[in-house]
């Protein structure tokens, strides 16, 4: 028989003029969970999407899940002025998160989500029960920032094809295994009037004038609110990530003294996508241990 999952409900919420898309995935009665709502952020250059197994798993748990498309990503507005300071990410989920009913929600955030997470909990005491960073610390590696951001700032003139598409992700991410289904792929690309597939995301988030650690991963409010975070914090770290180093986790606990690091050996700085099995395993074990 086949297993049935909870299906997600679109919705839209205005936060700061800013029209942001999300998804709503009702807990399943039969769920184990407690009723908590789970907030999931994805990585810069990413869409809520890349959640979707991930919480219809949570959701058959009995949890409610809310994915969210960042701004200039996905369904969600681009900002008009190029607005893509960590800032501005974090006043979004502040906006969303004012629109909930009932206790504060877990936030779990990859990469930009993450850093976007981490500053708003840090920096405004009570809006979440807990906090999960997904490959993500306030010391990130250099060199694997850089990769991120040459893969996010390459291609601007389109791709041809789908085919094109899944070769640019393989080449960006060779240990995981080329997309076969290529109709996939078009929740991440748009098809414009002049038949050419292009990111799902604002050029402007990622400028060349821009491309620093200033502008998004801003260390110093990054550090200071790691230091005021008082919630049950847990790491996601990819194994093979280049992303996150083993200094880079320690110098992270320094910081939030708290918190708890499980690792996902065979996934790189993509963990969810690489390794889903397991890192939904690390999610729903950290959450029953906290009572969440």
């Amino acid at each position: 028989m086949t297993e049935m999952y909870p299906s997600a409900e679109p919705f839209t919420v205005d936060a700061a003029g800013l029209t942001i898309a999300g998804d709503r995935w009702r807990g399943a009665d039969s769920g184990s969970g407690s009723g908590t709502t789970l907030v999931l952020l994805h990585g810069g250059g990413q869409t809520r999407h890349s959640w979707d197994r991930t919480a219809a798993a949570l959701a058959q748990r009995g949890y409610t899940v809310i994915t969210l498309d960042a701004r200039g990503h996905g369904d969600t507005a681009w900002a008009a002025d190029g607005a893509y300071a960590l800032g501005d990410f974090v006043g979004d989920l502040l906006g969303v998160l004012r629109t909930l009913d009932g206790p504060p929600p877990v936030l779990i955030g990859a990469s930009l989500g993450g850093i976007t997470s981490l500053c708003a909990v840090g920096e405004n005491p009570g809006i979440a029960s807990a906090l999960v960073l997904v490959d993500v610390v306030v010391d990130a590696e250099k060199k694997g920032i850089e990769r991120v951001t040459d893969f996010l700032a390459a291609h601007t003139d389109g791709f041809a094809t789908l085919d094109e598409v899944a070769d640019a992700v393989a080449a960006y991410n060779p240990t995981r295994r080329r997309a076969r289904n290529l109709e996939g792929l078009k929740k991440n690309v748009r098809l414009r009037a002049d038949g050419r597939w292009y990111w799902h995301w604002d050029p402007s988030f990622i400028r060349g004038d821009d491309r620093n650690e200033a502008r998004i991963q801003d260390k110093d409010r990054l550090g200071a609110a790691a230091t005021h975070v008082t919630v049950p914090t847990l790491i996601v770290r990819g194994g093979k990530s280049d992303v996150v180093s083993d200094e880079g986790v320690e110098k992270m606990l320094q910081r939030v003294p708290h918190a708890e690091v499980a690792d996902v050996s065979g996934a790189g700085h993509m963990v969810a996508g690489d390794d889903n099995q397991v890192f939904a395993a690390a999610i729903e074990d950290f959450l029953d241990r906290h009572r969440l």
